[in-house]
């Protein structure tokens, strides 16, 4: 089986323009993910998707592979699913998102491992337990709850399920990482948006909502995701601390 990795970079990101090339102690911060990209094992392909000639040029700079794209795609998967049809040999495309610079090897190799263990979901993605003081009714905090084949059911920005009785739920924070069976990632690229999509402002409930189903992997911890520059300032110091630490 051959993985082909797909790192959607667009420069011109509405909440934080230029985010790619944002430094994070010494690298971009497509650099981070790029770097730990290639060190998962299950992965026979690494490549940058973008339409920046600067993303390009920093990728380049440090040694990694990078693929052009159109400037219109809508979303991330839009520009994985451009690049995909670019290799016709691999058999299942991750969407590494660009935005994840300490995303690890092992969380990865999580994400992949239906694949791995010859299964052949549509799609899978990733979660980890939900923090119910600080997450559950954070709507920064996409929760999924999942069916006991481990199916996701519904994701959502709001705080779900509601407990009108008490005990436990199958619900878990979302990390935004995903892998598709190749023929499954012609299709979704070819799916209509949907309302509840447009509504949660969550792309993944596209296949929910065309009755495709997404396998739920799990990983135990949840690494900082870089959306704004503070988020930036909050990896930067994080940097700084391991830096101390090892000094």
């Amino acid at each position: 089986m051959k993985i082909l990795a797909v790192i959607p970079a667009r420069y011109d990101s509405q909440r934080f323009p230029g985010k790619p090339l944002a430094k994070i102690g010494d690298r971009s911060m497509v650099q981070w993910v790029y770097e730990a990209a290639k060190s998962c094992s299950a992965f026979s392909e690494v490549v940058v998707a973008t339409d920046s000639q600067k993303v390009a040029d920093c990728v380049l700079g440090f040694g990694g592979k990078v693929e052009m794209t159109r400037s219109d795609h809508l979303s991330g998967t839009d520009r994985v699913a451009e690049v995909a049809q670019r290799y016709p040999e691999m058999t299942v495309i991750v969407n590494v998102q660009g935005d994840q610079p300490f995303v690890t090897p092992l969380m990865l190799t999580q994400l992949v491992a239906p694949y791995l263990a010859a299964e052949t979901p549509p799609m899978t993605t990733l979660a980890c337990p939900l923090d119910p003081d600080s997450g559950y009714l954070d709507p920064n905090v996409v929760k999924v709850i999942c069916d006991r084949h481990h199916d996701a059911l519904y994701f959502s920005r709001s705080p779900i399920p509601f407990y009108r009785n008490s005990g436990e739920a199958p619900v878990y924070q979302h990390l935004g990482l995903y892998a598709f069976s190749r023929d499954f990632l012609v299709k979704y690229a070819q799916l209509p948006p949907t309302p509840l999509e447009h509504c949660e402002g969550l792309e993944q409930l596209r296949v929910l909502e065309h009755g495709y189903k997404i396998r739920v992997c799990y990983s135990s911890m949840s690494v900082v995701e870089v959306n704004t520059p503070e988020d930036l300032a909050v990896a930067q110091l994080l940097v700084e601390q391991e830096v101390r630490s090892h000094s």
